[in-house]
């Protein structure tokens, strides 16, 4: 056995997939074979999310306000960048319950280290790679109790979710609320980029799904993985242009008081970590393990992955963005107390990856999935607020949507399995 036998995002095709036409004949056949299949992808999120919007737009008088939108952005962005690393545990068929204080390990660190007058103050940029690296070490410590001891995720997360509250309450209790001045800190989430500046990035970020489908023809040229369907291709780059010009268009169409609102920092790092973490998952041989892992842990080590260094590896992804994330909740309120973190952090960024599509059996999602899963979360989370909606109901509603995501995650398996996928 190899590891080009476990499946993975990029995997060869199926016979009968294989047999599919191509063209635009192929688009109906296709989406009726992975629905027969249980291989939905992203449509149903996408449904759920435009649901959402049409709801909230005719019942929330201020909901569709370019003030808002970029309220949601800023909103969305940190639990989306720790459900990136709740992608990859999850891929393992593993847990992270810690990840909610390590973002708080992450935001008492920046706070700590841009202290103006301490002998260890530095600059907030510095300051901020450290955490991250100080958090990644964490789980890397985590997941190699997990690989090498074989305590189960678990507990030993579960254990961190303990020992770090009791960090960050010892530290805290002490002295009090660390109010964070650093300008580069705070600007994760509160610097706002110029219009123009908006444009160019937008154009950018358009021109990635292209360059990775070129990408894909030149390193996988002569195999099934490099054959496309144009028209679909087509399609995919035409609706990515739109969602990201559009979004830029209507951040720069706001206003607060007299100055003008535009693309904000916090979305630009959710997208480019999004890029970085999709490129990880599925074009490096690390992702492959990744998926191969998950699929089936033995046969990937008799296929002579070393299973043990992927875990390890993937809880120190998972601390990482944990950190990046908790430093931008700490930038939206400049500061890091006792209430920090938000109690309900860690159930929305696991939820947001199970509402996206990643599967709780291991081995099937993408990272693609998180950010998907914190866009409709957040869109829920802000519409119920904009409508003065209790958070008792906010909480019923959210796990409600969360349950219905797991129901249909166990249906798909279920199709997959029958269907030998």
């Amino acid at each position: 056995m190899t590891t080009a036998d476990v499946v993975g995002p990029d995997r060869a095709l199926p016979p009968e997939e294989e047999q599919l036409p191509g063209g635009v004949a192929g688009l109906y056949h296709r989406a009726w074979l992975n629905l027969r299949t249980g291989n939905l992808g992203a449509i149903p999120i996408i449904v759920g999310e435009i649901l959402v919007v049409i709801i909230f737009g005719l019942t929330a008088t201020n909901f569709f306000t370019a003030v808002n939108f970029v309220n949601l952005i800023t909103q969305t962005a940190g639990t989306a960048m720790l459900a990136y690393g709740v992608v990859f545990v999850l891929l393992l068929g593993e847990i992270d319950l810690s990840i909610g204080y390590l973002a708080g390990i992450g935001a008492l660190i920046v706070a700590e280290l841009q202290l103006p007058g301490s002998s260890w103050q530095m600059n907030g940029i510095l300051a901020m790679l450290v955490a991250i690296a100080a958090c990644a070490l964490i789980g890397g410590v985590q997941g190699s109790i997990v690989a090498f001891i074989g305590v189960p995720s678990f507990v030993v997360t579960l254990g961190g979710f303990l020992i770090w509250q009791g960090v960050i309450l010892n530290k805290l209790e002490q002295r009090g609320t660390i109010i964070i001045q650093d300008r580069w800190i705070n600007y994760t989430d509160a610097y706002i980029f110029s219009h123009w500046l908006g444009w160019i990035i937008a154009a950018i970020l358009t021109a990635l799904y292209p360059i990775s489908i070129l990408y894909k023809l030149v390193v996988a040229r002569g195999t099934q993985i490099a054959q496309q369907n144009w028209p679909l291709v087509a399609l995919k780059a035409v609706g990515i242009g739109i969602a990201v010009f559009g979004t830029v268009a209507i951040a720069n169409h706001g206003k607060i008081i007299s100055t003008p609102e535009g693309l904000p920092l916090a979305g630009v790092i959710i997208i480019l970590f999004f890029v970085l973490l999709t490129f990880l998952a599925k074009w490096t041989t690390f992702g492959r393990h990744v998926y191969a892992v998950g699929g089936n842990a033995e046969a990937a080590r008799r296929a002579g992955i070393n299973v043990s260094r992927i875990r390890v590896v993937v809880f120190m992804i998972s601390g990482a963005t944990a950190a990046m994330g908790g430093i931008i909740f700490a930038a939206q309120v400049n500061s890091v107390a006792l209430t920090f973190p938000p109690g309900n952090l860690l159930l929305n960024a696991i939820a947001a990856a199970v509402i996206g599509g990643v599967s709780l059996f291991g081995g099937r999602g993408e990272v693609r999935g998180a950010l998907l899963g914190a866009i409709l979360i957040g869109t829920l989370q802000n519409g119920l607020n904009t409508l003065s909606v209790s958070n008792g109901w906010i909480y019923i509603i959210t796990g409600l949507v969360l349950l219905g995501a797991v129901m249909l995650d166990t249906v798909a398996v279920r199709l997959q399995a029958r269907s030998g996928r």
